[in-house]
């Protein structure tokens, strides 16, 4: 079985946490910005396979087939959904996610 969205929201921020680690980027990184992000996907909303992401007060959805932005933004921090998106298995566990959510949808 493919990882829960809280692990991967958990992966992103650990991602993030380590591009903003060298010295230039470490005194103003606020960690805590990324305590509440959030990942879902919503099939009665948008039926193309998607993510969606919040961090803090803003929100973006993402293609799963071409991680392309389909909604939202999330402004600067849109460059490490991205990098992540690419990441080796990310994308392999978000269409096996979908699938799941997809199913359950279908059977409500």
């Amino acid at each position: 079985m493919g990882k829960s969205f809280n692990e991967l929201s958990g992966n992103l921020k650990a991602l993030i946490k380590d591009l903003n680690s060298d010295a230039h980027n470490a005194r103003s990184f606020k960690e805590e910005h990324y305590n509440n992000m959030k990942m879902s996907m919503d099939p009665q909303k948008e039926s193309r396979p998607h993510v969606t992401i919040t961090i803090s007060m803003s929100e973006a959805t993402y293609s799963i087939d071409t991680g392309e932005r389909l909604k939202g933004s999330l402004g600067p921090d849109e460059k490490y959904v991205i990098r992540w998106l690419k990441k080796s298995g990310v994308i392999d566990n978000l269409k096996e996610m979908w699938k799941e959510v997809s199913k359950k949808d279908k059977n409500s």
